[in-house]
């Protein structure tokens, strides 16, 4: 049986707490405690929180944006159109969960205020990714190419949007996302 490395338990352990906690609320010493790694284990392999902090970023888009959402994604619609509106059907199951966590990229970017800090950088990069990915799919359900860019950013306003609803406890925010996306899609010609 392979042992994990004490750096793959203590980046797992940190990307457990700060998707639940956040990354303000979560000192090393509780991540130290949790993953059963030692300090000098930790510092080794990460120089700082901050260097923890892009390293669950790095994760977390893997996991939640890349292996989670656009696989589901992908695998519910065959066009860029359903894609999109797919996209809702995903967030409504996920704000049933018990587990909801939020977006961490969201949640990170409020904690750090300084525009010009590395882990504040990393998050606007992450959530650009996103749009990225919208943008594709704009293009995709016959958005000009010239306006997949501004379409993406509308489109990305209401999954936020709908994210922070549900951290509310507004469970049918990805239902309510959906149908302004339906209207959003209808107002450029794309048929649903």
């Amino acid at each position: 049986m392979a042992t994990t490395s004490g750096r793959e338990r203590i980046l797992e352990t940190a990307y457990e707490l700060f998707s639940r906690y956040g990354t303000k609320a979560v000192g090393v010493d509780r991540i130290i405690a949790e993953s059963g790694a030692a300090k000098m284990t930790l510092y080794r392999n990460f120089a700082s929180k901050d260097e923890l902090i892009l390293a669950f970023l790095e994760r977390r888009e893997e996991r939640w944006t890349r292996a989670w959402l656009q696989s589901e994604v992908e695998a519910r619609a065959d066009t860029g159109a359903g894609r999109l509106l797919a996209i809702f059907d995903v967030f409504g199951e996920w704000f049933e969960r018990d587990d909801f966590e939020g977006c961490s990229f969201i949640n990170v970017m409020l904690e750090v205020t300084d525009c010009a800090h590395p882990v504040r950088q990393a998050t606007v990069e992450h959530l650009s990714a996103i749009r990225g990915f919208l943008s594709d799919l704009a293009q995709q359900a016959g958005i000009p190419a010239e306006d997949a860019d501004a379409f993406a950013r509308q489109w990305h306003i209401l999954m936020k949007g709908s994210i922070v609803a549900a951290g509310e406890g507004d469970h049918d925010a990805g239902k309510r996302a959906q149908e302004l996306g339906r209207l959003l899609l209808a107002s450029r010609g794309v048929a649903v």
